[in-house]
């Protein structure tokens, strides 16, 4: 394992912030550059999202032979998926494995996080410090922070006189917890809570969930895989990763109906809508093709889910609270589960809708809503992350001029292509804001701009040209496209954490790249075929 003391001042090629999938593959590239590369780990092991969500039933939404690295056929034969999620150990696992056979450990310092980088005019290099007195100097300064990285406890009053344990799913400890025999209350129904309530409610004696917004969920279907499909995606994963850059969501185990709702027939529509609410997963956004565009397409898919969801729910009385009913179904992060809504009507299991009741404080017992005192035990906060701008402003970063990228992003994030952003010279964000990102396998999005990110270091490097930096015009013209296309969808109509509305005070806007993963790589190509359009290269 790479050393987690600080080295003093030393200069590199390229610093990667995160080892997870995304910094792990942008390190592998870069070496076989021939660059000097150094990635700095926050945590002590590689892994990223997946080495600290450890919460009970944390698993992957997307297929595990579709959630792996798609960019070496000896890579991806040497490792055997064995359920069709894949759960947190056994995504770490891989992740591990991968590091190991590819040597990856030795270029990443762990135990080790980011505190500043600043960009140096003269020089034109990166100045990043961390908290171990690292102070080492790049020429590329690379974020691979991950979209879901920074865990957001909320502010609630009297958290510090809390006399029990609390918990964020998104930082769990790693050695487990033993929830038998205690009373448990769980903040937050978003995927952490839907996947953890049923096992923490396996073994606790009591568990109250409280509810602010009822989420769409549908059964996840997971199983053991078959020898057979294990053994055919070994044969074809590489050629059919080039197919998954074309789709819009870089998912190829269902197909996008492209029909719109009014060409189809009511059976053709319930047909749709039934084989892919069986399949599971992300299929069911796909039934037809303006599912996402108009709220009368919408709401025939969304009323399906409910009354498939209603069908669950045995509790007297529970099922109107559980429907989702404020937002349009998949604007929000579709939820895939294992028996949560079974869950909620057992009789140990008691439902708080905090819109109704709202949480007032802790207290040393527990939890304070509406007048009502819910004693626990152990607190669990299932409440997200300050998603894919969090792990970014997180690092103090100043560019040209000492312009702060939090203060340029003040009012929201401002970037070319989700790669760049003005202001800051060979600075690159993977899968950042204004990229596909989080509405498509991260995988495939990872590996597509990591691609994009090593041809251009490449051309800069053997051109001789010493930076890279998108231009105030091209950023402006694209922010301004991500917003045009986001509007064609009734994504904003939710308060998604897609929006940054589960944090307070951020600012209010659609951040994903709604256009798609084949077509947002149609723009990638172009602009890299045209000498990096949009960008400034110079000296």
């Amino acid at each position: 394992m790479a050393n987690k003391e600080g080295k003093g001042s030393t200069n590199y090629d390229a610093v990667i912030v995160g080892a997870g999938f995304a910094g792990m593959y942008m390190l592998h590239r870069l070496r076989k550059l021939g660059l000097n590369v150094r990635v700095f780990e926050a945590g002590e092991g590689v892994g990223g999202t997946w080495y600290w969500n450890r919460y009970p039933g944390a698993r992957c939404d997307v297929e595990s032979l579709e959630y792996q690295y798609g960019f070496s056929d000896d890579v991806q034969r040497g490792w055997t998926w064995t359920e069709r999620y894949a759960a947190q150990p056994e995504i770490l696992r891989y992740q591990n494995y991968v590091a190991d056979k590819l040597d990856l450990k030795r270029d990443i310092q762990f135990s080790t996080r980011v505190n500043s980088a600043t960009y140096d005019g003269p020089s034109g290099l990166w100045r990043v410090e961390t908290d171990k007195g690292d102070n080492v100097q790049a020429r590329f300064f690379i974020m691979a922070t991950g979209c879901l990285s920074a865990a957001r406890v909320p502010d609630f009053d009297g958290l510090e006189d809390f006399k029990g344990k609390w918990y964020h799913t998104g930082g769990w400890p790693h050695e487990g917890v033993d929830f038998t025999g205690q009373r448990v209350a769980v903040i937050g129904t978003g995927s952490s809570g839907i996947q953890s309530i049923p096992i923490i409610a396996d073994q606790a004696d009591h568990v109250t969930v409280f509810q602010r917004t009822a989420n769409f969920t549908l059964p996840a279907g997971n199983r053991p895989l078959q020898d057979e499909e294990i053994q055919e995606t070994k044969e074809t994963l590489l050629e059919k990763r080039k197919f998954a850059r074309t789709t819009p969501g870089g998912i190829i185990c269902f197909e996008y109906n492209e029909t719109l709702l009014e060409e189809m027939t009511p059976e053709e529509v319930q047909h749709e809508l039934e084989s892919r609410w069986t399949q599971g997963g992300f299929a069911f956004l796909g039934a037809y093709g303006d599912e996402m565009a108009t709220d009368e397409a919408n709401k025939v898919a969304a009323d399906f889910a409910r009354e498939q969801m209603s069908k669950r729910v045995t509790k007297p009385g529970l099922a109107e609270t559980l429907m989702p009913n404020d937002h349009p179904v998949g604007t929000k992060r579709l939820c895939l589960d294992t028996d949560y809504l079974e869950t909620l009507s057992k009789p140990h299991v008691d439902l708080v809708n905090v819109r109704e009741h709202p949480i007032e404080r802790i207290t040393e017992k527990g939890v304070l809503a509406d007048g009502t005192e819910y004693v626990a035990d152990a607190i669990v906060f299932a409440t997200g992350f300050d998603a894919m701008t969090g792990a970014i402003l997180g690092v103090d970063i100043t560019g040209r001029d000492g312009l702060s990228l939090r203060d340029k992003w003040a009012a929201g994030p401002r970037t070319y292509l989700g790669l760049g952003s003005a202001g800051f010279p060979n600075l690159f964000f993977i899968t950042g804001p204004g990229s596909p990102s989080v509405l498509s396998n991260m995988i495939v999005s990872i590996e597509q701009h990591v691609d994009w990110i090593t041809d251009c270091i490449s051309r800069l490097t053997n051109g001789n040209i010493g930076m890279i930096e998108a231009t105030p015009e091209a950023e402006d013209e694209w922010v301004e496209h991500v917003n045009e296309v986001a509007g064609m969808t009734l994504y904003p109509q939710a308060n998604s954490w897609y929006m940054g509305a589960n944090v307070p005070g951020k600012p209010r806007l659609f951040m994903p790249y709604t256009g798609g993963v084949g077509i947002y790589g149609e723009k990638l190509d172009e602009v890299a075929a045209a000498d990096y359009e949009g960008f400034r290269l110079g000296a």
